[in-house]
């Protein structure tokens, strides 16, 4: 279970078209396991699992969670 998000998703609101949301791996090395692109508008609900160690946002989104709410690429 993560300390931030207590295994709850986390929702990201792209704020402008083109926005990268990269899942990236567990393990001995950190690598990309999964790229989705967003447009403005568009919603995303992602999570923390056995496979994903961190997500990496490139763009202007929204983020909210359990953790806390921030917007990115500001």
């Amino acid at each position: 279970m993560n300390c931030y998000t207590d295994g709850k998703p986390i929702l990201i609101k792209a704020l402008e078209n083109g926005v990268s949301i990269i899942g990236l791996t567990r393990g001995e090395s950190t690598k990309f396991h999964h790229i989705e692109k967003m447009d403005k508008g568009d919603v995303l609900l992602v999570q923390f699992t056995e496979f994903t160690a961190a997500i990496k946002i490139k763009g202007n989104a929204e983020i909210l969670s359990s953790g806390g709410d921030i917007v990115s690429g500001d």
